[in-house]
């Protein structure tokens, strides 16, 4: 499942809605894959978050992501000066000026976020 969802996640700038719909998607996944529970007095019922999260070791779709951002990094940075890639990743300027009010999040500022607080690798 993760990786149909996570396709090119590397170059992602997620908002935090984007954020909370993956996150409601993976667990209602894991809900499906991990089935009810089964009480002692013989109901059944839903895993809770916590629940969860223990089975899957805290391992959540976002620091995913954000692992996968960092590592595609790290290949940008060893890239020669020359490729394109590298150019376009640090040197692209944008032909518009940002819009007024609070300033969108780039993938840059993503990670160097991500960078400073070091996620779990998957």
């Amino acid at each position: 499942m993760r990786p149909v969802v996570t396709y090119a996640c590397e170059t992602w700038v997620p908002k935090e809605n984007t954020k909370s719909k993956l996150r409601g998607f993976e667990r209602k996944v894991l809900r499906r894959i991990y089935g009810p529970t089964k009480e002692s007095d013989g109901t059944w019922r839903i895993k809770s978050n916590d629940e969860l999260n223990r089975l899957t070791g805290n391992k959540n779709v976002i620091n995913y992501i954000k692992a996968q951002r960092l590592a595609w990094f790290g290949h940008v940075h060893r890239v020669p000066d020359n490729s394109m890639v590298k150019k376009k990743a640090y040197e692209w300027a944008p032909a518009l000026t940002r819009s007024l009010g609070r300033p969108k999040n780039r993938w840059e500022d993503n990670v160097k976020r991500d960078s400073s607080r070091r996620p779990k690798l998957l």
